[in-house]
């Protein structure tokens, strides 16, 4: 118990000591031992570095689930060390609802067959959303939290440390400061006529005590000075590792912009892939269409055009004198029936429409090769 006391009262000590220190420092009244310009830079770029890391790893978090309760149960999850269970994307979700509506309205018809291919389309983007998702959470985010969680810590325990140890040197320097001065105040010959015999002895003892005093000070403070230098050097090796920090987050960098460019890359060839698909249906707008414009007795009816809206004949198709255009090739395409034009990416052909065909399509020319090309498929030049 008296041991715990002591430690107790040594403690409180020390603390007072720094606070009137630091206080004494704000006010103006005390010296403060500076830190060299190289050191000073070493902890103006760690601030920097936790601060910046901080932003980009909550912005990450917020581009991987931009859902707060799902982002609270996941750090729950993980503070309980539990497996978070596994959780189904948006797009899967819509690719789910779209198949069970097809299923609902009939998989045989116009609307009911693009509703399963694009619902199967939607929930392989949301599984290529998924594995982007847990790729870029292992290889970028969990790199950013350690250094957050782990080094930076480390860092700043140092740090404090190294700033109660600067308190206690500038301390023992104020202390081996007073104590010089009253050594000399108390060194001063008294005056012989004035001071009476019982005088010198007590102004010897006096004199005695402050030199006691001083070197007592004088040990303390090369004790806080060694202390200091000891804690300076091991707190300035973290603050270099700062550099290999960075070199280490440039790489997960690297892998992050990788593992995306995968994602929107398979994303893309998903769409690529659902509207060749889509283009092979059945067009409900164009027959539709048909049907409501063509009333009995109207002119329509006299009036025939080259290009039957049910069966394209592409040999009986003629270009016009007017209105071809030039259009540059995005993708490959793979001609469907022999009514379609096959497409190499980034080669040129001429294009023009007919009356009565889809807007969706064109009629596409290279050579003497003609027939239907998507029109998504092309960027029109002129």
């Amino acid at each position: 118990m008296d041991f715990n006391v002591k430690k107790l009262a040594s403690g409180a000590g020390l603390f007072f000591s720094r606070a009137v220190q630091y206080t004494e420092e704000k006010l103006g009244q005390a010296e403060r031992t500076e830190l060299d310009a190289h050191f000073e830079n070493l902890m103006s770029r760690a601030d920097c570095t936790k601060h910046w890391t901080e932003k980009i790893y909550r912005q990450t978090e917020y581009l991987l689930q931009p859902n707060p309760s799902a982002r609270i149960e996941e750090f729950l999850y993980e503070k309980l060390d539990m497996k978070a269970p596994s959780r189904v994307t948006n797009a899967e979700l819509l690719g789910q609802y779209m198949e069970d509506a097809a299923k609902e309205f009939g998989s045989g018809t116009p609307y009911g067959s693009t509703l399963m291919k694009v619902g199967d389309c939607e929930r392989r983007l949301g599984a290529a959303e998924r594995e982007f998702i847990q790729t870029s959470a292992i290889s970028f985010l969990t790199p950013l939290r350690n250094f957050l969680e782990g080094d930076w810590r480390t860092i700043s325990r140092e740090r404090r440390l190294l700033e109660n140890l600067r308190l206690d040197l500038d301390a023992c320097k104020a202390r081996v400061k007073k104590a010089k001065a009253a050594e000399a105040k108390a060194a001063v010959a008294p005056d012989f006529q004035e001071t009476r015999p019982r005088n010198y002895v007590l102004s010897a003892s006096a004199s005695a005590l402050w030199t006691e005093e001083v070197e007592k000070a004088e040990q303390d403070l090369r004790l806080a000075q060694t202390e200091f230098d000891r804690q300076a050097e091991v707190t300035r090796l973290l603050l270099e590792g700062i550099s290999s920090t960075h070199v280490n987050h440039l790489r997960c960098l690297h892998e992050f912009v990788e593992a995306q460019a995968a994602y929107y890359k398979q994303g893309h060839l998903h769409m690529l892939e659902l509207q060749k698909e889509l283009g092979r249906l059945p067009n409900a707008f164009a027959l539709n269409s048909s049907h409501s414009v063509a009333a009995p007795g109207s002119a329509s009816e006299d009036i025939e055009s080259p290009v039957e809206t049910e069966t394209l004949k592409i040999e009986e198709v003629q270009a016009p004198a007017t209105g071809t255009r030039k259009a540059k090739v995005l993708y490959d395409y793979d001609a469907a029936d022999s009514s379609e034009l096959t497409l190499l990416a980034d080669e040129l052909i001429t294009v023009y429409t007919v009356p009565g065909m889809d807007s969706d399509w064109l009629i596409g020319e290279k050579g003497n090769q003609k027939g239907k090309v998507p029109v998504t498929y092309l960027e029109l030049l002129s």
